[in-house]
């Protein structure tokens, strides 16, 4: 049952959330009509042009995510225009500060095969346990393989177990009806497909050690008892040695028996390789997507490379890849994030289309790696073979409907169900090598689909491998494209509306610079709609902009990151989380609902209380020395400034105010999953992320409470406010 403080604070979150609601349903439709008579009609009144001052804060507001203390001040200091160019040329800014921050994070500048090798995927895992595929010599590796192995053949025993104990169907006759019969290939392949779409939930689940059938709940105790006391206390080398050398199975039951503080004081000391190794010895599919994700979380927050950052995700989602298909997926979109999408995020279009066309997280998240031309030599050969495994294996056209719909031409953009099928066509034999070794693209020329296709009225001779890079040129070069892109990206920087004259300017300079998206974007950026008063702080944050820039706006330092990604997917926007290959949408009408806003308060509030694994330090932001240097007036005043330079609406000011000292005196707010679980205790409530992400990627001591209650209390509720949420 709820105390009455919760309770209150309940009900004040709902009320507060109420007000947002109307705010945020109403302002952005008042400002998208008042800004469309100047960039539709002749006739629009004039209206006074953005200062120097509001023309920082706007592009900090779109070129990043979100202004840091102090950076509208250092931009006016260096010149809005000066600082623009800059972040256009992300190679002239310095990154060294977030570049060390990342040596932290070693397993992520490995290559793809030697991350697969180190941490191996459940593919990997499932081929060792099948004898397909030999245990490593190096030790740490085995032990890390014989770990996944066991928790595998252990999760297969207790599948077989269930099924034993389900009753046989009953016939016709009343007597039970023999086995069914073995499903057809085909049936085999969908099911295995199937299955491999839940892996990476599995993964992140880390099923209850005391529900295995060879550990009872009373060994788990009694080991981690025995154990815990005398392994922490060694030094890091000695701790590693000791949980590397426990068998198969114990470590879990022993991770599990841990505190809070014992979990903390496990890795204290150790190096990054080491820290590691403590994961991937649970579960390394854990250990890749984690710091898949963490890395770009503290990109996003770190980098002054920031326009990179924001392309980077921008075309993240233009090319979406779902963190969860299948097997390999986050050993995959490592390298898609940092070998494909981020070095050409602002270079040449074209580039990047081949580059994603080729990548093996696109081959397989959109199933063209296994796509086979109906008249290719394999296709023949399988149809001439009974026995053969891939004989129902054909064309799939999932690539070359979404290249089209999606990623150039657009859903109007001319092509027909033909001209699917037809590039379809085109791309079969663009597969991966050898995905279990981490194998890049290959061009396999028995899967290619023979003779001559038809592609939106040009005929594309018969050409191998050159078929495809020529679809990808004739759409990359395509008018259609050059809309379609330019209507993201205005949609992404200046408005959910964009003008129509800015869109038409944008593809215009597309088509004469060959798809350079820098020059796209300097079209944007000087163009007067992007600097217009219709434009100012006209857009609302999306889920992720609004948990970016919150944390950014703090300039706190992230100490527990699993944390903060987890407030990301309570409200629905977790990196790679999109399952649909359209991306996550950059409009309002896709966020602004009462459930989603209630929470975006929630996250505001435990942020400020140091409850989201970010360290804050509000006096410093005050310029103030200990909670009672100034009133809940005057610290209201300064934190305006500081996250939203004045401008909070008289209602939203007098709400805060009012409400500052009561919910301080009910103490810090925490969200679901943001404090470690108690061993073997279930979290309350079901959070996107499980507490199980969060309890073995989260090694951290607990942040300490801020000193002064009121004044977080008071940065929470500005940071939930309306006026927060846009940009």
């Amino acid at each position: 049952m709820l105390s009455p403080s919760r309770s209150i604070a309940g009900l004040f979150t709902r009320v507060l959330a109420g007000c947002l609601i109307l705010s945020l349903v109403q302002e952005p439709a008042t400002l998208l009509a008042a800004a469309c008579p100047s960039w539709h009609s002749k006739r629009a009144p004039a209206v006074k042009p953005l200062t120097e001052e509001e023309r920082a804060t706007q592009a900090l507001n779109r070129l990043t995510f979100g202004p840091r203390p102090g950076d509208v001040e250092r931009i006016q200091a260096i010149g809005v225009k000066k600082w623009v160019e800059m972040q256009l040329n992300p190679e002239q800014v310095d990154d060294s500060l977030l570049e060390a921050r990342l040596q932290s994070f070693p397993a992520m500048h490995l290559s793809q095969q030697n991350l697969l090798q180190a941490f191996p995927s459940g593919a990997v895992i499932r081929a060792v346990a099948d004898g397909k595929v030999a245990l490593p010599t190096d030790r740490v590796e085995r032990a890390i393989y014989q770990n996944q192995v066991f928790a595998y053949e252990e999760k297969r025993q207790k599948q077989a177990q269930e099924a034993a104990r389900q009753p046989a169907p009953i016939a016709a006759g009343g007597t039970n009806a023999t086995a069914p019969p073995v499903m057809a290939d085909s049936s085999q392949e969908n099911a295995k497909a199937a299955a491999s779409e839940s892996v990476m939930a599995d993964a992140m689940a880390l099923e209850d050690v005391a529900s295995s059938p060879s550990i009872t709940v009373h060994e788990q105790k009694l080991y981690a008892d025995l154990a815990s006391t005398q392994i922490v206390n060694l030094s890091p080398d000695q701790r590693l040695d000791r949980l590397v050398s426990m068998k198969p199975g114990q470590l879990r039951g022993f991770m599990k028996g841990l505190t809070p503080e014992e979990r903390a004081q496990l890795t204290a000391g150790m190096t990054p390789q080491q820290k590691e190794t403590v994961v991937a010895l649970i579960n390394p599919t854990v250990l890749v997507a984690g710091e898949l994700l963490q890395t770009r979380l503290l990109t996003d927050i770190y980098s002054q490379r920031q326009l990179q950052a924001v392309m980077t995700d921008f075309w993240l989602n233009h090319f979406n890849v779902y963190l969860k298909k299948g097997q390999f997926a986050p050993w995959y979109l490592v390298d898609y994030e940092q070998n494909v999408i981020a070095p050409h995020a602002m270079g040449s279009f074209e580039d990047l289309l081949v580059a994603t066309a080729k990548s093996p997280a696109m081959l397989f998240y959109l199933d063209n790696h296994s796509s086979i031309g109906p008249h290719s030599l394999a296709a023949e050969r399988a149809q001439a073979n009974p026995a053969a495994k891939n004989k129902d294996l054909g064309l799939n056209e999932n690539y070359a409907r979404e290249l089209m719909e999606l990623h150039t031409l657009g859903v109007d953009g001319g092509y027909t169900q033909k001209d699917v099928t037809e590039v379809a066509k085109v791309f079969t034999g663009w597969t991966i090598e050898e995905p279990r070794k981490g194998s890049g693209f290959t061009f396999n020329e028995r899967r290619h689909e023979p003779g001559a296709k038809y592609v939106l009225g040009h005929t594309i001779q018969e050409n191998g491998e050159q078929e495809g890079l020529a679809v990808l040129h004739q759409l990359a070069t395509s008018p259609a494209t050059a809309h379609h892109l330019s209507q993201q990206l205005a949609e992404r920087f200046v408005s959910d509306t964009p003008p129509p004259a800015l869109v038409d300017r944008m593809a215009k300079t597309y088509l004469h610079t060959d798809g350079d998206i820098r020059q796209v974007l300097r079209t944007m950026f000087t163009s007067p709609e992007f600097w217009s008063r219709e434009a100012y702080r006209a857009k609302v944050k999306t889920p992720e902009e609004f948990v970016l820039s919150a944390v950014r706006a703090t300039g706190g330092e992230v100490e527990r990151p699993a944390i903060v990604l987890n407030a990301m997917n309570q409200l629905g926007m977790p990196f790679y989380g999109c399952q649909t290959p359209n991306g996550y949408s950059w409009t309002a009408g896709a966020w602004v609902n009462s459930g989603d806003l209630l929470t975006r308060i929630n996250i505001a509030l435990a942020l400020a209380g140091h409850k989201l694994g970010t360290a804050t330090d509000l006096d410093a932001l005050m310029k103030i020395k200990g909670p009672d240097a100034a009133t809940a007036a005057q610290k209201e005043t300064k934190l305006e400034s500081v996250f939203l330079d004045g401008q909070l609406n008289p209602q939203s000011r007098q709400t805060v105010l009012q409400q500052a000292d009561e919910l301080a005196a009910q103490g810090p707010i925490a969200l679901p999953g943001s404090e470690p679980p108690k061993p073997g205790a279930k979290q309350a409530g079901a959070i996107p992320v499980r507490a199980a992400f969060v309890q073995v990627m989260d090694l951290a001591t607990p942040i300490p409470p801020p000193a002064d209650k009121q004044a977080a209390v008071v940065a929470g509720l500005l940071l939930g406010s309306p006026d927060f949420q846009k940009r």
